[in-house]
């Protein structure tokens, strides 16, 4: 078997570890790997955005199975250009894609549906949003409709803050053509809830729940990121959610998108807020999401090559499932000072030998690249250091060391990530 990698950042990191585990006799490539994939996988010198160089290399090379982790390839066709060839991917078609890659589209897919969300408005001119905000006032969310790299939706409190930040989007373009459409919504209140879903367009397998930490402060302050941290499983879900999640929320989706003759297959991700009317969508993703996949991924006890394999055939998962490890997996993103502005690289990262070999941290890379044989910062998001134990709080604590023991200028992290979770099992102690 020969398995391509597309991406090169921490969540395809975890994706390729897996995979290797899954099928450790196989051949896998990566397009341009970040150093901690490196051993994993032969380097293909094609970038993850070429969609036509990769399927030509793909098909001359006899790829078995092709992954997709990022979301731009997705929308740029990857799936549609690899299918009409023949080739086996994992991943949704680029019109399937929508619904990460506008999220009007998306809010307009679920009012027709009657998905729970948010209530909304979508503006393209910024006089008719400046009366909107203004007639109704704050708090809203103002979000870029395009792919904005996890950084497009600001939560606004006040009116004036929310004015702002339509305007930045629409008149100043601050997202680019990601912001030539806005979505500007209620707040909601509740906890966040990643859901990751593996569909072959009619059945869904749903993976461990997962909470993200969105905020680049402690205690959930300051700008939105792509991703602080996560950790999994998350311990407040009541009985019946998953399955409510379902019913109300998965199925409908995959039902109507086939109805239009957009079946989704792949990976669907629904980022939800468990609010007192119960689970509401906060946005869809068409990939795992990063850093959510850094810990549900290793909590996995099952094959996730074979849902994979099924899916990317054009089979049926109607008989699929997974199987969970015990215990519980806390992600500690180590961040470039000035993230999720701006942000030097090319920071020498120094790692303890100890740490890459510990069967209860993983450590995925993210932003680093080697220069002159060292080992240096290359992005906003550097590392993923991933703690395993028992329980929330042991996980919490190996994920915590191994951050601390990980050097580089300008290191930025999250100690309390997981600590609504913590905070609520104290309280049940009590």
């Amino acid at each position: 078997m020969k398995i391509l990698m597309v991406g090169n950042g921490g969540r395809e990191h975890a994706l390729l570890w897996k995979l290797r585990q899954d099928a450790p006799t196989a051949m896998f490539y990566a397009t341009r790997p970040n150093p901690g994939m490196e051993p994993l996988a032969e380097s293909v010198d094609v970038a993850p955005t070429d969609v036509d160089g990769l399927a030509t290399w793909a098909e001359g090379n006899q790829i078995t199975l092709t992954v997709v982790g990022p979301e731009i390839p997705l929308a740029c066709g990857i799936g549609d250009a690899f299918r009409q060839r023949g080739l086996p991917l994992f991943g949704p078609s680029s019109s399937a894609s929508r619904i990460e890659s506008s999220k009007a589209f998306a809010k307009d897919l679920m009012e027709k549906l009657e998905v729970p969300t948010a209530a909304y408005r979508t503006f393209t001119k910024w006089p008719d949003a400046e009366a909107f905000i203004s007639e109704t006032g704050g708090p809203l969310v103002v979000k870029a409709s395009g792919l904005a790299g996890g950084k497009g939706a600001i939560v606004c409190p006040t009116t004036e803050e929310a004015l702002e930040a339509a305007r930045e989007i629409l008149k100043e373009e601050r997202f680019g053509n990601a912001g030539s459409e806005i979505v500007i919504e209620e707040f909601m209140e509740g906890e966040e809830l990643s859901v990751f879903g593996i569909t072959d367009g009619r059945h869904v397998v749903l993976l461990l729940p997962s909470q993200d930490h969105k905020r680049v402060g402690e205690g959930d302050t300051g700008p939105n990121t792509g991703g602080m941290g996560a950790y999994a499983p998350v311990p407040s879900i009541r009985p019946g959610l998953m399955r409510e999640v379902r019913e109300t929320i998965f199925l409908p989706i995959l039902d109507g998108m086939e109805a239009a003759a957009t079946p989704f297959r792949g990976l669907l991700y629904a980022g939800l807020m468990l609010t007192a009317q119960g689970a509401r969508v906060v946005e869809f993703n068409c990939r795992f999401g990063d850093p959510e996949a850094q810990v549900v991924i290793p909590m996995m006890d099952s094959s996730l090559l074979g849902l994979m394999v099924t899916v990317a055939r054009g089979g049926s998962i109607a008989d699929g499932e997974c199987h969970w490890r015990e215990g519980a997996a806390l992600n500690t993103v180590l961040a470039s000072e000035g993230y999720p502005g701006d942000y030097e690289t090319g920071r020498e990262i120094k790692i303890p030998a100890e740490l890459e070999h510990r069967d209860d941290l993983l450590l995925f890379h993210a932003g680093t690249r080697r220069e002159d044989g060292r080992l240096v910062t290359a992005g906003g998001r550097v590392l993923s250091v991933v703690g395993l134990g028992k329980d929330l709080e042991e996980a919490r604590g190996r994920s915590l060391e191994g951050a601390d023991a990980i050097g580089f200028e300008g290191k930025l992290f999250r100690k309390d990530i997981g600590w609504r979770a913590l905070t609520a099992l104290e309280n049940q102690e009590a």
